[in-house]
């Protein structure tokens, strides 16, 4: 696999993590991301995954994936035991985000965040103008099969991480063709953040 051919979220991601760290993947599908932590950056990695479908793609890829639903805590990890904890389009997905985040927070020395940004203009105008839920490339599904509990955007999280006293140290919004540096709420369909507690 060629830099090119990496999704444009995971580059942003490889870009965060130092080589040779160690990496718990919250919600880690079918282990794509883990996958190239591993051959790019030499990481140690471990991924969560409740859906044992993507457990076994993960199993094939020879990855180390333990089944269990994040929203029940990471109990087994100590405080500050890895390097990264990776919540890469997952934290949208859980029942109980302030535990997730706050166990995310307890385990990882940094955490890193991806979500779709729901404000994007796009889903703003099939919501004015269609008056349907939007179907964008970050939320792709149709609303009654979106695995999406939460529906956030980048100005929502930023106004979060400032009430949780959540250190933002570094972000990056992306559009289908890149970075966004000009209105991020209004113009990335996602947000990727790294923060520490």
């Amino acid at each position: 696999m060629t830099y090119e051919n990496i999704r444009i979220d995971h580059r942003v991601v490889l870009e965060m993590v130092e080589p040779r760290s160690t990496v718990l993947d919250l919600g880690c599908g079918t282990g794509e991301l883990l996958y190239i932590l591993i051959k790019e950056k030499n990481i140690r990695g471990q991924g969560i995954e409740i859906d044992d479908h993507a457990i076994y793609k993960c199993v094939a890829k020879g990855l180390n994936v333990f089944h269990g639903d994040i929203d029940s805590g990471l109990s087994e990890y100590n405080n500050k035991s890895v390097d990264y904890v990776i919540l890469n389009q997952s934290l949208q997905q859980v029942k109980h985000v302030d535990s997730v985040l706050s166990d995310a927070l307890r385990v990882g020395k940094n955490v890193i965040v991806g979500f779709p940004n729901f404000a994007y203009y796009k889903s703003r105008l099939q919501i004015f103008f269609r008056g349907r839920t939007p179907v964008t490339g970050a939320m792709p599904y149709q609303w009654h099969e979106t695995p999406n509990l939460h529906f956030l955007s980048i100005f929502d999280f930023a106004s979060y991480c400032r009430l949780k006293k959540i250190n933002i140290r570094k972000s990056v919004y992306l559009n289908e063709k890149g970075t966004v540096s000009l209105l991020p709420n209004l113009f990335a369909q996602t947000g990727i953040y790294l923060i520490s507690s």
